[in-house]
């Protein structure tokens, strides 16, 4: 069934998802600085016939494939809402009031609330900020290897905590909070850092601003729940427990979907089905 298949052209990463004989839904990454891998895929798979596509380098790749295909595009927040909306009643989530956050290159925050949904912020430090920092002061650019090192990494060294500055005294609030990122760095005399030290450190940075303001989003909306998204969380087990042990200090609830990374993909093609359907009015492939 992998005639239809939908693409979520990113900054950083091409996301497809597509369907396989057993109605289930299978996925294919590639570097968005080379699309030309995507065109190649796909035009070595002459069944596709369909793509529904968003994302930001969607011209890009447009203008890469052959037009002998049926393409619907639809605007990314669109796509990523109906991803989101299709985990979450597969995964028996019974969710109709959260906001979502979804951490790719950059991150960008939305409420939904039954049907409805909006953009309600975002910042620009995203998966893009932890591997830039990474390769900046480790040398390493590997988004898989960055990840799986910053796990044995620890913080203790280069952050400063509230802990560090009511040395001797009870602070007025949690201890082991960050008081500032890489802020204990100019108070020791030391000159180097390990690479898993620093690494863990950036995440933290990442994921402490990241989920700073999806909380300060859900209490302006009076959300409980925040649904993280994003292929920067995919196997990314670190970073998921900073967000997770934050959001869960200040009293909301997170929610980690399976197969977050592809959110877009996979609504891309359901828009494409939908759209299909429309046409021939009927009950479509994912009833």
């Amino acid at each position: 069934m992998r005639n239809t298949i939908g693409i979520d052209a990113g900054g950083t990463l091409t996301k497809v998802a597509f369907l396989d004989d057993q109605n289930e839904f299978q996925f294919k990454v590639f570097p968005s600085k080379d699309l030309t891998l995507v065109k190649e895929w796909i035009e070595s798979l002459p069944e596709i016939e369909e793509i529904g596509i968003t994302g930001g380098r969607t011209e890009q790749l447009l203008s890469k494939i052959k037009m002998n295909k049926s393409i619907d595009y639809v605007v990314e927040f669109d796509a990523t809402i109906k991803g989101v909306k299709y985990l979450l009643k597969k995964e028996g989530h019974d969710i109709q009031k959260s906001i979502i956050t979804n951490v790719g290159t950059g991150t960008s925050i939305h409420y939904m609330e039954n049907d409805t949904h909006v953009r309600v912020g975002g910042t620009g430090i995203g998966g893009g900020t932890l591997t830039g920092l990474s390769t900046i002061m480790t040398g390493l650019s590997d988004f898989k290897e960055i990840t799986k090192i910053a796990k044995q990494g620890k913080r203790e060294f280069i952050d400063l905590f509230v802990k560090d500055i009511f040395e001797g005294m009870e602070p007025p609030i949690e201890g082991h909070l960050t008081a500032s990122n890489f802020g204990k760095v100019n108070l020791l005399n030391h000159t180097s850092y390990p690479i898993p030290d620093l690494l863990a450190t950036i995440q933290a940075l990442v994921g402490e601003v990241i989920t700073t303001l999806s909380i300060q989003y859900a209490d302006m909306k009076n959300s409980e729940t925040i649904i993280y998204i994003g292929s920067t969380l995919t196997n990314n087990e670190h970073l998921k427990e900073v967000i997770a042990n934050y959001t869960i200090l200040k009293k909301h609830t997170p929610v980690f979907l399976n197969d977050c990374g592809f959110s877009g993909a996979i609504g891309a093609l359901l828009n494409k089905v939908e759209q299909r359907n429309k046409l021939k009015d009927n009950n479509g492939i994912l009833t």
